[in-house]
């Protein structure tokens, strides 16, 4: 899945749940480190998951399957639109009129969060590709590695993240903590992200230092001599521009056997810093 081929549909998306994801944070409690933010991968595509509103709950999903996006209520009514080629501004009138529809009031920030030249939602005429194939392509490679990320997750006794897709940074990701207070850093959204010690593994499809989808695997604070740490598969490199481990996914995609490839990184670099970091992981680990 090149990203050259898709980079436009990727950009649009990208915008669109970030969209959603903030009409998501607009209405939810705030929990540690953003998870109320979130989306979810599920059998259609990507999810609000239940977002409280006076009469009840309310979910948005993105369908990839019938690409449409869907918005259902605990009280009955629901609206639907197509998911098709159309400028962010558009889609952003689009969702909120269906909002209006469904008596769900809410404002977010109009700025885009995490990406350069970023224009508020309801002026950005530039990005408006759609293409069906590539965004169920998308879907499907989350399907699979959230299947393993959650495998990984099951292993660990210890404070740990769901399996969930940030749509700032537009990748999926899982994270585990050693329970220990990170020192402070700078940023509201590194800020409380990185309260704490963690390990955070996921899937991105790329841009920039990596232009092309790509596992990905840090741990914060980086202990001394990271870089240098032996992971498998032996495919899996150190990127020094993201200071994390990588393993593209064509990698695992023409591995003999792809979940136990992912697992065998997922649970390889982890390792590393786990072990550098000294966490204390006969309390945190299975």
């Amino acid at each position: 899945m090149p990203l050259d081929q898709w980079r436009t549909t990727c950009r649009t998306l990208h915008m669109w749940t970030q969209i959603v994801g903030k009409v998501r944070m607009a209405l939810s409690p705030p929990m540690n480190h953003w998870w109320h933010v979130a989306l979810y991968v599920n059998s259609r595509g990507l999810t609000t998951g239940p977002v409280p509103y006076p009469p009840g709950v309310f979910e948005i999903q993105f369908d990839f399957e019938k690409h449409a996006v869907d918005i259902s209520t605990s009280q009955g009514p629901r609206a639907s639109r197509p998911l098709q080629a159309e400028s962010v501004a558009n889609f952003y009138s689009g969702i909120f009129e269906a909002l209006a529809s469904l008596g769900i009031a809410v404002e977010i920030n109009l700025m885009p969060q995490e990406v350069a030249d970023a224009v508020p939602f309801d002026r950005d005429y530039a990005n408006g590709s759609y293409d069906p194939q590539y965004a169920n392509r998308l879907w499907h490679i989350l399907v699979s590695s959230a299947k393993v990320l959650q495998r990984f997750r099951a292993r660990f006794t210890g404070k740990c993240s769901p399996v969930h897709f940030f749509w700032g940074s537009f990748d999926l990701a899982c994270t585990r903590f050693s329970g220990r207070p990170a020192p402070p850093r700078k940023g509201v959204i590194s800020g409380p992200a990185y309260s704490h010690e963690v390990s955070s593994a996921g899937f991105w499809p790329g841009g920039g230092a990596v232009d092309n989808p790509a596992f990905y695997s840090y741990t914060v604070p980086q202990p001394p001599g990271m870089e240098t740490q032996p992971v498998r598969p032996a495919a899996a490199s150190w990127n020094t521009d993201l200071s994390e481990f990588i393993l593209m996914y064509d990698d695992v995609r023409r591995a003999q056997s792809p979940e136990e490839t992912l697992y065998e990184f997922l649970e390889s670099t982890y390792d590393a810093g786990a072990r550098l970091a000294k966490w204390d992981r006969a309390t945190l680990e299975i």
